[in-house]
């Protein structure tokens, strides 16, 4: 499943209605494959490194057999310590082959996004809303040059190394 420059410049989803949500999943999906081609093999947490450029962090929180739940930020440092923002959590239904936000926030920052599908109901424009920001940041971090490809992992320098996870691998770009 190949995400072409076409997708990239795509902006004919239909605005905030079912149709356009569907379409956005399906993006989204490609997108996250392109992403991570080998999702299944993938270890649980890695950085992908391109220079120049923000790490993007990826965990895998959950696999099953339909469905895995990522969670992709990038971390931020300022003089209160590391936190992680956009923070998104998304869930890839394989079978569907289409990807949804579960849930996005910040931790810290002046302005606290919080967006959980589990604990609310949210309308059809508030998930395109959500859903249409994951692709825009997709296809930005695609352009970037960022992939999780398990053959590229390596260990990561100590700076790195999240003291509330385990230890992180990274994939350089």
């Amino acid at each position: 499943m190949q995400c072409t420059v076409r997708h990239f410049l795509h902006n004919g989803i239909p605005a905030k209605n079912f149709a356009g949500l569907m379409e956005l999943y399906e993006c989204n999906y490609i997108r996250l494959r392109n992403l991570l081609p080998d999702v299944e093999v993938m270890p649980d947490a890695v950085i992908s490194r391109v220079d120049g450029m923000l790490d993007l962090h990826l965990r895998v929180i959950e696999r099953c057999r339909f469905t895995t739940t990522l969670n992709l930020t990038y971390v931020f440092h300022d003089r209160e310590g590391d936190f992680p923002a956009p923070d998104m959590q998304v869930r890839l239904y394989h079978d569907a082959q289409v990807g949804e936000v579960i849930s996005c926030g910040r931790r810290r920052g002046e302005r606290h996004a919080v967006y959980n599908r589990m604990f609310h109901t949210y309308s059809i424009e508030q998930k395109w809303r959500m859903n249409r920001f994951l692709q825009k940041w997709l296809g930005y971090c695609l352009l970037q040059g960022h992939r999780f490809i398990p053959g590229r992992v390596v260990l990561p320098t100590q700076e790195f190394a999240s003291e509330s996870q385990e230890t992180m691998l990274s994939v350089e770009s």
